[in-house]
């Protein structure tokens, strides 16, 4: 029996495509074991999103040429789909597989075992005018009460920073029954929450149009189908553009009991003018309206979004303007990123690039910022009682703990010993949340 081990970099659509290639291995007689250890195999699904991230890439490339040098070494995903268009491929790889073509890894692996092959074998189609959806599956996942479902690949929007539209093509979504059968699966796994995601799970079915060209279904309507399986409890959202979310959009969502109020918007600054050079095609004011159309139907939503800070020519004012306006929202989760240039970007080629330093400065002023708004955001829970769904055991300060989260995605601590674990884990329970430190990070 052959042994393959799996690594895998970036984001929760990367994590399912990983996860679906592990169940692929299995399925076909292949033993799973941890990355460090020697394998037959090695399959790293990498990211592209950033230059570290690429590094992150090429350094688990190598670290698994190194661990057995004698080994297949399967690089897939985004990383190796943008370098092919480049010409440039790691030498220390023996399958290249792009995006959309992670299906094909066993067939690809019988082939290069059988043929023996000595030289390089590439699996990389112009993912820039492809409209196929890449159909994988899941019957269970690595965690065992929430499950990542991908339910749409690739975006259209071409924000000036970043290099995934190149990566991932065009907007293809998954058919509605599919996922329905999927989510089936898994709560007949067992599995109480799922979580939709995609690269761009705001353009769901944005290529499905009439006549007219009237788009026939979105995310609405998948939202809906999955709300009608039996067995689950919880649906969480993936990352929302701004724009999605309209009078329409929150009110119905508010009528479907089994979604999370957690909403992680986008917004990468508030200030206009950085917006504008970002192309994200929306401004401040606009994203505040539907900040306030979210807490309009909801009770105390868990808004979190992205900022990056330091953007080509951004200067103190706009960013102070930016600051302002995060402080604002009062979200209650901020993730802070330094800009990073991308090779193939037009931000790259930007003038009025912010030094290093800078950058640090401004993301230390935003993190102290964050720090503040998840504390108050914290305290608005304290005298109340929550829904959790309890997850894993974990140790803090020498003593055991059973940690969940609530359907704001507040992660709660109750003490607990591993032996009555079972009697905690996979099941919703509702705690008072009466101190802080029933809240862990």
């Amino acid at each position: 029996m052959k042994k393959a081990a799996l690594h895998n970099l970036g984001c929760k659509v990367n994590a399912y495509e990983t996860e679906a290639m592990q169940e692929l291995l299995e399925k076909n007689g292949y033993e799973i074991v941890p990355f460090h250890d020697l394998a037959d195999v090695y399959v790293i699904n990498t990211c592209s999103v950033t230059n570290m991230a690429d590094r992150k890439s090429r350094q688990m490339i190598h670290r698994a040429r190194k661990q057995n040098p004698d080994a297949v070494i399967v690089a897939a995903g985004c990383y190796v789909q943008a370098q092919a268009d480049m010409g440039e491929l790691d030498e220390n790889i023996d399958i290249v597989i792009g995006n959309n073509k992670k299906k094909d890894l066993i067939r690809l692996l019988e082939e290069y075992f059988k043929e023996d092959i000595p030289e390089q074998m590439q699996e990389v189609i112009d993912i820039n005018h492809t409209f196929e959806y890449e159909s994988l599956h899941l019957s269970r996942t690595a965690e065992h009460t929430r499950a990542y479902l991908k339910v749409q690949d690739g975006c259209n929007q071409f924000c000036t920073y970043c290099i995934i539209p190149y990566a991932r093509g065009r907007v293809r979504s998954r058919k509605k029954e599919d996922v329905v059968e999927e989510v089936r699966t898994l709560a007949e796994h067992g599995y109480q929450e799922v979580v939709l995601t995609g690269i761009h799970l705001s353009s769901y079915g944005l290529e499905w149009k009439d006549e007219n060209g009237k788009q026939t279904e979105g995310l609405l309507d998948l939202i809906r189908a999955v709300h009608g399986v039996e067995g689950i409890k919880r649906i969480r959202l993936g990352s929302l553009e701004p724009r999605i979310v309209t009078e329409e959009f929150a009110k119905e969502l508010a009528c479907l009991p089994k979604i999370c109020p957690h909403f992680h918007l986008s917004l990468q600054s508030g200030c206009d003018a950085t917006l504008k050079r970002m192309n994200r095609r929306y401004d401040a004011a606009e994203y505040r309206e539907k900040c306030e159309l979210l807490r309009k139907y909801f009770e105390n939503p868990a808004l979190t979004t992205d900022v990056i800070v330091g953007f080509p020519q951004e200067s103190e004012e706009e960013f102070e303007a930016s600051r302002d306006f995060v402080d604002s929202i009062n979200f209650y989760e901020t993730h802070i990123f330094k800009y990073s240039k991308r090779q193939g970007t037009k931000a790259a080629k930007m003038d009025g690039q912010i030094p290093e330093h800078e950058k640090t400065r401004r993301s230390n002023i935003m993190l102290e910022l964050n720090r503040k708004k998840m504390q108050r955001y914290e305290e608005g829970w304290l005298g109340k009682k929550v829904e959790v769904l309890f997850e894993e055991m974990t140790e803090r300060d020498g003593k055991n703990y059973v940690t969940g989260h609530t359907k704001e995605y507040l992660r709660i601590g109750v003490p607990c010993e591993p032996e009555q674990a079972d009697r905690w884990i996979n099941q919703l329970k509702e705690i008072e949340l009466t101190s802080l430190s029933q809240i862990m990070h």
